[in-house]
């Protein structure tokens, strides 16, 4: 059986790629923060989805906007957690 190699990806995608990641981790480490465990689950669903959803998008100016949108809601996320009193983890 052979497998045939994954196309490789400039630097540009590789970067945007790496960026795209660090912002999944940073989603989901937030979200254990929730001290709600069913609003957890709900929160890691709902970023998974979203995740998936957009995963085979190749457009640079679309994953752009979609990282706006990703940081703009962990942004909202994290203000809700501080206003609910909620300490972010190793601070």
């Amino acid at each position: 059986m052979t497998k045939v190699p994954k196309v490789a990806l400039t630097l540009k995608q590789f970067m945007l790629r790496q960026e795209v990641l660090k912002l999944y981790r940073e989603i989901f480490r937030t979200i254990r923060q929730v001290p709600d465990k069913h609003s957890q689950a709900e929160l890691r669903a709902w970023a998974r989805h979203d995740f998936q959803t957009n995963r085979s998008q190749s457009d640079e100016v679309a994953i752009k906007m979609l990282m706006q949108h990703g940081r703009r809601s962990l942004t909202e996320l994290k203000t809700s957690l501080q206003l609910s009193g909620v300490k972010e983890e190793g601070k």
